[in-house]
């Protein structure tokens, strides 16, 4: 539920308003800067699931360093217990090494030499951001245990224990409402973190909540989970102590890659995937000795990387993008040459590999044909797209202004309208559709260049040459609760899983969820997300009017601007197997009425 607020005039700028926190003080007034963000749960990327990351992380660096291959993680409630049976923090630097920023043993290249937690600060962000924090380390039958409230120390003891060696931390993230105020863990999502880190690091077990992950092929189980059988020929697969590979085709649209660095996964990609994207149109160049484009080569690739750096440098806290540049000419090489090698052992899957790209470039021909047609057709209206109100910052040419840019994809006018006279010029834009979109599932890229609307919709968002080009940092689906809405939604998710999937696997499309109900009184209004707020609302203020809102357009402007802005609900669209999502489609959107009804009437309540 939201409520109104006012807020108060500026306060007046003097000495008195000048501080220096400590750096706990300073982790807790600025998260962002440590976790990247707060969120409830409901988005693989927030913070509740950063701060997990962070603990286990220095688990994992033990099983890399060779000490433990078990770790056990327990979630109850909101307690989270990480139990790890590596070498244990030195007992006599416990409290430091949770509570005192950068302080830690990765500096040190002789104890962690491909360590993800290099700068003291992961722990002590878990620390700082938990309501209750507790760590015990476990060495030779010795212990040493500590106790925090919100980064504070409460308690501490030492004593003699059975217990073997290792490290165990548990947390609760806190309920502040300036933190987690409203959260909660999504299974799929931690289970996911997991996996990833199961793939990873080949020999390790993680066991959650009596659940095994576990895996024998690294790279190449990521893959088969991600593809499946939707594979056109062997996937291509290399290790070795510094780097591990391996890609194949699908006859899906775009191209789709997972990049990791000592075990972090880089959601925004760095040096290391450019480098890896390189050594695979020159090792493919090389080996049929032909001169083929980079769109050639990779339409319908999927792939998977993962290096080893004593020294990574990367953009932020949360690690999400590599700066190395030195990476670059060893990898472009070593991945050219592994994809040489099997090639000249699989002349077969070589041949598959081959018509593969023959077919994407007989497929991008017929796609330039249309492609000009289509412009001509829009007048080279480039951005002054019908139905676009643009933003003035994009994504890729403002920095971190481009970042926080978003587009909202309505339907009608009515809903614009209200968007419209709301948003923040700087960094909303908003695009109004017509109606309901043209079903794409199973349809060929070409039909995007036939239909107006599809393909006014992907030059507003910068998409026709890939991802590369997007201009907004969110894509936000805005349409109606209503059934007609609810369609609507499918049809836009089924054009961006069908021909841009690497939009979703980047975590940039969203739906944007705005209150079914208002309910309120002469003193207060409330707004309601569902009937069971609804209820509670109307049993707690007294004499309340109800008004069900039954499209975006019924929202008064002036109410609709929070829903836009400081109290805006966003349902991220994600992806967690690539195989899994093309099958949901087809059954929700392809060739199978029949399918659907008896799914409906079976379940219809």
């Amino acid at each position: 539920m939201a409520t109104r607020k006012t807020q108060a005039g500026p306060a007046a700028y003097d000495e008195s308003k000048i501080q220096t926190l400590s750096a706990l003080e300073h982790i807790r007034l600025r998260p962002g800067m440590y976790i990247g963000r707060l969120g409830d749960g409901s988005h693989f990327e927030d913070g509740i699931y950063i701060l997990l990351k962070e603990v286990i992380d220095n688990s994992v660096d033990e099983f890399i360093m060779e000490y433990g291959n078990r770790i056990s993680i327990k979630l109850d409630g909101d307690q989270i217990q990480v139990r790890d049976f590596g070498r244990g923090i030195p007992l006599g630097k416990v409290i430091d090494c949770v509570s005192v920023i950068n302080t830690g043993g990765k500096f040190n290249d002789d104890v962690f030499q491909f360590s993800v937690g290099l700068n003291g600060v992961g722990t002590k962000a878990v620390n700082a951001l938990s309501s209750r924090f507790r760590v015990c380390s476990y060495r030779e039958g010795l212990f040493s245990e500590a106790v925090f409230e919100k980064g504070e120390l409460i308690s501490e003891k030492t004593g003699t224990t059975g217990e073997p060696n290792g490290t165990l931390i548990e947390f609760v993230p806190d309920h502040d409402e300036d933190l987690f105020s409203d959260y909660h863990f999504e299974e799929s999502f931690v289970e996911e973190r997991l996996w990833n880190y199961a793939y990873l690091n080949t020999g390790l077990t993680l066991e959650y909540n009596k659940k095994l992950f576990t895996s024998k092929h690294g790279l190449l189980d990521l893959l088969d989970k991600q593809v499946g059988s939707e594979a056109l020929y062997t996937t291509i697969y290399h290790r070795n102590h510094r780097i591990e590979f391996a890609f194949t085709h699908t006859m899906n649209y775009g191209e789709s890659y997972f990049s990791y660095v000592n075990g972090q996964h880089t959601s925004d990609g760095g040096t290391h995937l450019w480098a890896f994207k390189e050594g695979i149109l020159k090792g493919i160049n090389e080996f049929f000795k032909k001169n083929y484009t980079a769109p050639d080569v990779r339409e319908g690739l999927t792939g998977a990387i993962a290096i080893k750096l004593q020294d990574p440098l990367f953009e932020s806290q949360t690690k999400n993008k590599l700066g190395n540049t030195e990476v670059r000419t060893w990898i472009i090489q070593e991945v050219k040459e592994a994809i040489i090698d099997f090639l000249l052992k699989n002349p077969e899957e070589a041949n598959k590999l081959s018509q593969k790209i023959a077919n994407n470039e007989k497929l991008r021909k017929e796609l330039a044909a249309v492609k000009g047609a289509a412009r001509e057709a829009a007048k080279k209206v480039s951005i002054n797209i019908p139905k676009l109100r643009d933003c003035k910052y994009h994504l890729g040419t403002h920095g971190e202004k481009g970042e926080k840019s978003m587009i909202f994809l309505t339907e009608g006018l009515s809903a614009s309208g209200s968007l419209v006279s709301v948003r923040d010029v700087y960094t909303q834009a908003v695009f109004s559709l017509r109606g309901k979109v043209l079903n794409v599932f199973d349809k060929k890229r070409t039909e995007i260049y036939k239909n107006e609307e599809l393909y006014n919709m992907m030059i507003a968002l910068g998409l026709e040459n890939g991802i590369e080009g997007l201009r907004y940092g969110k894509v936000i689906i805005a349409t109606d609760a209503d059934t007609d809405g609810f369609h609507i939604r499918n049809l836009l998710m089924t054009y961006f899983l069908s021909y841009f999937e690497e939009l979703v696997l980047a975590g940039r499309l969203f739906i944007l969820e705005t209150p079914l109900f208002r309910v309120r009184n002469k003193q207060e209004t409330t707004y309601c997300y569902t009937e069971a707020q609804r209820d509670e609302a109307v049993k707690r203020l007294r004499g309340p009017e109800v008004t069900r809102f039954k499209g975006l357009g019924e929202i008064n402007p002036s109410e609709f601007h929070q829903f836009i802005n400081e109290s805006m609900r966003l349902i991220p669209v994600s992806i967690s197997s690539t195989s899994e999502m093309h099958k949901t489609l087809q059954f929700y959107m392809g060739d199978n009425t029949p399918d659907r009804r008896e799914f409906i009437m079976e379940n219809l309540r």
